[in-house]
């Protein structure tokens, strides 16, 4: 609960940068073709600021209900307007203006993801090397005889350089692709290929993690329980632990490398433990209570002690990422472009039922990613706004009536009508897309609810 207002504060800087870019793109438009635009609005319904700006004494106006905006222009089909002004009306521009008007708000959403994720390339971040763990029996990776330590070079050619990129290019094979072909490298330099099939990644509709389906995991090496390093004042001197001490059991629970006694200390936030320790030959017991520390919004325990070196402690399984100018210029554009595609290509398996609804997400998994994202650093925050204002632009080229999509495909069937469609369709349709909208919005709040008290 203490975590609340650093979350909603996360959500709302996220909800606030890509409403607002949204509707500048409109507006920016708008005032491109001429038209005068009345009103500019963060947020629905009651106004709790507003202020007149620029020669046409435009409104900018923050509402109560955050969760959208938009941008109110001159027209003739919701009052009357002057003769001296009927050429600034929206409604009396050619369709490829108005066109542009009502696109310019999605394209603003992809161009605000094509410059965060330049600005992420350029900056540089750390990564993840793929470098696969021992995958667990019966398993896609099992079957393909994927190894311990084994880091991935390509996949079906296209090369690999971090585990971000490994898993991007499953989940792109996966929703058109059976197989995927692996070129791995080992630690001793021989390189193999292994024939992964990806059909387990479809199995209950897409829901939960598809790597972990496909049994491929990341590498942790096998390092023994054995102590380099004790801090200072820490739980672990206390208790008397010293440098090179290896740990056997916890709780008369066998230790088999360093990973298990970490994980074990972590969920034992200030509980006795009576560790049975060797040192030099000799087996003996102590107690330690591990200290309750905050790490990453958790609440963990921790005792002060640090890992022996050793060659897999020293093995590198991360590197830097940067790109020039240009390159994570062009990177950014690719990015966009087939994060753009993919969620299209997952709308449409979720319409046939190849996708499992319960992947729709309202505000309150939204909110919940973008505290998570900002804890783990800036890097990871500036992505996630990234990708929603991906989701964004995607959602709103929809053609539901009510959206931007649906604006477009009354622009289209205007053109290949010859005029516009009338007053009461186009009604008929609003409805018809509220409905629509609503029905999404109430299935993506149920789902949230639902992971929320852990359905």
């Amino acid at each position: 609960m203490s975590d609340l207002p650093f979350y909603l504060a996360a959500f709302a800087l996220v909800l606030g940068v890509l409403i607002v870019f949204h509707e500048l793109g409109h507006y920016l438009a708008a005032r491109w073709c001429g038209v005068k635009v009345l009103r500019f609005s963060v947020g629905f319904g009651k106004v709790l600021w507003q202020r007149r700006f620029g020669r046409d004494g435009t409104e900018w106006v923050v509402s109560a209900f955050p969760l959208g905006g938009y941008v109110r222009m001159l027209d003739e089909r919701e009052e009357a307007v002057a003769p001296e002004e009927q050429h600034r009306a929206f409604n009396r521009q050619t369709v490829g203006k108005r066109s542009f008007i009502v696109a310019a708000g999605p394209l603003a959403n992809f161009l605000l993801a094509i410059l965060l994720y330049w600005g992420i390339f350029m900056h540089g971040s750390q990564e993840l090397l793929p470098v696969l763990g021992q995958p667990p029996a019966d398993t896609p990776a099992a079957m393909a005889r994927i190894e311990n330590g084994e880091e991935v070079r390509r996949i079906d050619g296209q090369p690999v350089a971090t585990w971000n990129d490994l898993r991007w290019q499953i989940l792109q094979k996966a929703a058109g692709s059976e197989r995927v072909e692996l070129e791995v490298i080992n630690e001793r330099g021989e390189i193999a290929v292994r024939h992964l099939y990806l059909a387990a990644v479809g199995e209950e509709g897409w829901e939960g993690d598809p790597l972990s389906r496909l049994g491929l995991r990341l590498y942790r090496p096998d390092i023994p329980a054995v102590i380099g390093s004790v801090s200072r004042g820490g739980a672990a001197a206390q208790a008397g632990l010293l440098a090179g001490d290896r740990v056997l059991q916890i709780n008369e629970q066998p230790i088999g490398n360093w990973h298990e006694l970490v994980m074990i200390v972590r969920e034992a936030a200030g509980q006795r433990l009576v560790l049975q320790v060797e040192r030099q030959g000799r087996v003996f017991a102590l107690e330690v209570t591990p200290e309750m520390v905050a790490d990453g919004g958790q609440r963990i325990g921790r005792i002060g002690i640090g890992v022996a070196e050793s060659a897999e402690t020293r093995r590198e399984l991360r590197t830097f990422v940067s790109y020039g100018f240009a390159e994570a210029a062009l990177k950014a554009v690719v990015e966009t472009g087939e994060q753009s595609l993919f969620s299209l290509r997952m709308l449409g398996k979720m319409l046939i039922g190849e996708v499992s609804w319960k992947n729709l997400s309202g505000p309150v998994t939204i909110a919940d990613y973008a505290g998570q994202s900002a804890k783990l650093g800036l890097d990871y925050y500036v992505k996630f706004m990234a990708l929603v204002s991906i989701s964004l632009g995607v959602l709103n080229l929809l053609p539901i009536p009510v959206l931007d999509g649906g604006h477009l495909m009354y622009h289209m069937i205007e053109v290949v009508r010859r005029k516009p469609l009338s007053e009461r369709a186009m009604a008929i349709g609003q409805q018809l897309g509220l409905a629509i909208l609503f029905s999404l919005m109430a299935f993506a709040f149920f789902n949230d609810l639902t992971r929320l008290f852990g359905g």
